[in-house]
Formats: C-alpha cells, structure tokens, sequence
C-alpha cells in the first residue's frame, strides 16, 4: 500500500493537474494570473479606493460595529473602437467608441459615465440594418408611431414595409397595436452620436492576482449591432480591448456577513449592477 501511494499517487496527481490545464481554460487563465503578473490595458484611475472609502464613509458604515474590509482591484472588459462617421452633409467626424463587453451597451460620456439603453437588446435579436431604421424611426418620434406615419418617414412600398415591420416584432424589438408601432423598450436612449466623449488616457500596466469581470458579447457582435445602428457612413477603423478599473469595497457586518459595492475607479460613482467575477 505505501508502495502504491509513493509511486501512483504523485502521478496520479499530476494527470488530473495536466487534465484541468488542458480542458479547463478558466482554471488555466487563474493559475497564470497568479504565477505571474498581467498586463493590462486600461483607462488611467483616478480615485483610489481609500478615497472613495473615505467619502463615502457614512453611507456604507452605518455605525462603529460595521467595518471595511481590504478593497480589491477588478477588471472591466471593453471595446475601444476608432470610427469615423459622418456629422453632417458637410462634416465627417472622428472619434473613439467605449463599448462594454459586459452590459452591452455604450459609453456616451467617460466622466458621467453615462450610457446607452437598449442596445442589449438589439445585440441579443441579432438586430440587423432594417431593423434599426425601424428602430431608429420610432426614437425619432418619441418611440411610438402609426404605420402612416413610418411609411411617410421611411419613404418604403407597402410590401417592403410590412417584410420589415414583421422581422422587426418577431424579434420583440417593437409591438404592434393595431395600427400603430412602439419601441419594446423601456425608456430607451439610442439616439446618440457614435462617438464617446473620452476624458482619460490609455495607459498598460502589470497587476498581480487581478480578477477579470467575464465578457457576455463577442468583440463581433458589438461591431455587427454598431454598423446597424449607425448606418452606411459610418466606419470602424481599428478596435481595441480594453479594461475600466473597478473596485470591490466590502464591508463587514456585526452579524459576520458581508455586503459588497462596486465602484467605478475613473469617476468614484458607484455601480448599479451586481458582478460576477472569473
């Protein structure tokens, strides 16, 4: 028996090692992510987490029981695309976009933060070209229109219309009430320039033990559902991925159980979203 242990067993051992190396991605990505340091893309931070901990002291401790503990750096995947668009009849603007591989939707300003809503959707229909101009006909107006009046505005046949309208609610992107036409979404912002407003600097830097926030979309879908969106002028030149810093500030509660917030590193803004990290 002690024969077999001393000769089987580390073999054994170091099978099951090669097996899960092999078969196992996330398995390998965290075991080289901890063997050596990562580079990384990223926007430049600009608050720390001590001073997001600090100021926001009084929302997250609610009294001297309550207690922070050791704040970790996490990594948001995005795609930084170079476009080129046109921004008038006259004018051709040139920009970069800032899209999450996450969430699915766009960053509209870097300082707010602010983003898109809606595109998520599209991106899980598989919305196409016609698709937008049905959508972006809708916005246009409100997000509700007759069918009288999105002919007038598309400028379509009868066939051609109905052919789009249909593909477009089977992709539950509209509903139809009889004769008229509204967004199925709620509260949706598409109408936005293709173009990010980017106040921060790209900078590569090595981190160790970093966690990475999965991606949800491909780089493919996000660049198939902006070309829909932004019609035939519109470019993308070169893409990029990219990571936004994020902290994880914990807090420990007088009952031993423990509540986390997420923040954004570049504006000190706390996330909405809950995270699920590789």
């Amino acid at each position: 028996m002690r024969t077999f242990l001393i000769v089987f067993l580390p073999a054994f051992i170091l099978l099951s090692a090669y097996w899960l190396w092999s078969t196992h991605p996330s398995v390998r990505n965290k075991t080289l992510d901890v063997l050596k340091p990562q580079s990384y893309q990223t926007l430049e931070v600009r608050y720390s987490a001590e001073s997001i901990m600090e100021t926001h002291k009084k929302e997250l401790l609610k009294d001297a029981k309550h207690s922070f503990l050791e704040p970790t750096l996490l990594f948001h995947p995005y795609l930084l695309m170079e476009v080129k668009y046109s921004r008038s009849q006259e004018k051709t603007g040139e920009g970069v976009i800032l899209w999450s591989l996450v969430d699915g939707e766009m960053v509209i300003d870097s300082n707010s933060w602010e983003e898109t809503h809606g595109f998520t959707d599209c991106i899980r229909a598989g919305a196409d070209k016609e698709d937008f101009k049905i959508i972006n006909a809708l916005a246009s107006t409100g997000g509700f229109m007759d069918r009288e009046a999105l002919q007038k505005h598309l400028n379509l046949e009868d066939e051609i219309l109905d052919n789009w309208l249909d593909a477009t609610r089977k992709k539950n992107l509209i509903v139809q009430s009889g004769n008229n036409f509204r967004l199925h979404l709620q509260n949706p912002k598409l109408q936005v320039a293709p173009e990010t407003k980017l106040n921060q600097f790209l900078v590569t830097k090595k981190f160790n033990n970093a966690s990475r926030i999965p991606q949800k979309y491909r780089t493919g879908q996000i660049e198939y559902t902006a070309r829909a969106a932004f019609g035939n002028d519109f470019t993308i030149r070169k893409t990029t991925q990219i990571f936004v810093p994020i902290f994880n500030i914990t807090v420990q509660n007088p009952d031993g159980s423990q509540m986390s917030t997420y923040w954004n590193a570049l504006n000190g803004k706390r996330l909405s979203q809950t995270l699920h990290i590789e």
